[in-house]
């Protein structure tokens, strides 16, 4: 399969995911695994100082992002922030992709709205 043509389905694969998660409510869902939650707390820790405060926030800021944000579109927004670092023509087709943007604006609203709540 050739670059352009696995392309295609990364991209029409993340357009399916994320038209899943749309159809769901987060807070009906909260289906964020704890492995996914720690990764956020310890991220977050390390950003915001490694203290017992901090725990408390990132905990806080994670568990109102999953009542905001469907898992499935936070992880769709996580793969297309990594993506979007890659160099060339394939990072340069999740920057450009209206569905790879909406996930990403999806999540900033949702951590802007966490920080908000929690810090």
């Amino acid at each position: 399969m050739t670059v352009p043509g696995a392309m295609r389905l990364i991209v029409c694969a993340l357009a399916a995911l994320s038209v899943g998660g749309m159809a769901a409510h987060a807070d009906d869902l909260n289906d964020y695994p704890t492995t996914a939650r720690a990764d956020y707390v310890f991220a977050c820790m390390k950003a915001n100082g490694e203290t017992r405060q901090a725990l408390e926030q990132c905990s806080c800021s994670i568990d109102v992002i999953a009542t905001l944000l469907p898992y499935d579109r936070y992880v769709t927004a996580g793969t297309v922030l990594s993506m979007v670092q890659v160099q060339g023509n394939l990072g340069g087709q999740f920057r450009t992709t209206e569905q790879a943007k909406s996930a990403v604006n999806d999540l900033r609203r949702a951590q802007a709205e966490a920080e908000v709540r929690c810090f």
